[in-house]
C-alpha cells in the first residue's frame, strides 16, 4: 500500500474502523488475543468481531497456520502473539 493511502487510512474515526480476530475454540493464544484485542478496541471505541476458522474453509485455507491472525480493516496487521501498543498504534491511538 502506498504511504499516501496508509495515512489516509489511519485517519478514519474509530467507529470507521474493524477489527477481526480470526481464530478457533480451544485456542489458548486466541484466548489471549481476543483479551488484548477486546482491551484495546474497547479504549479506542473501535468495533471489533471475531471469526472461527472451523466454520469458514476460505478462512482456514488462509490462516491455518498462523491463527490468531489479527486484521484491521480487513488486512493482516499481525498473528500468534498481539501487541497491545502496535495495535494501538495502528488503530491511531
Amino acid at each position: 500500500m502506498s504511504p499516501l493511502l496508509r495515512r489516509a487510512h489511519t485517519k478514519r474515526k474509530p467507529g470507521e474502523r474493524l477489527v477481526t480476530l480470526v481464530g478457533k475454540p480451544g485456542c489458548h493464544l486466541c484466548d489471549d488475543a481476543r483479551e488484548v484485542v477486546g482491551e484495546v478496541c474497547g479504549e479506542l471505541g473501535v468495533p471489533w468481531e471475531e471469526k472461527d476458522i472451523t466454520r469458514d474453509e476460505e478462512l482456514n485455507r488462509a490462516y491455518w497456520e498462523q491463527i490468531p491472525v489479527v486484521l484491521v480493516d480487513g488486512e493482516q496487521h499481525t498473528f500468534w502473539r498481539v501487541d497491545a501498543g502496535r495495535l494501538r498504534k495502528a488503530l491511531g491511538g
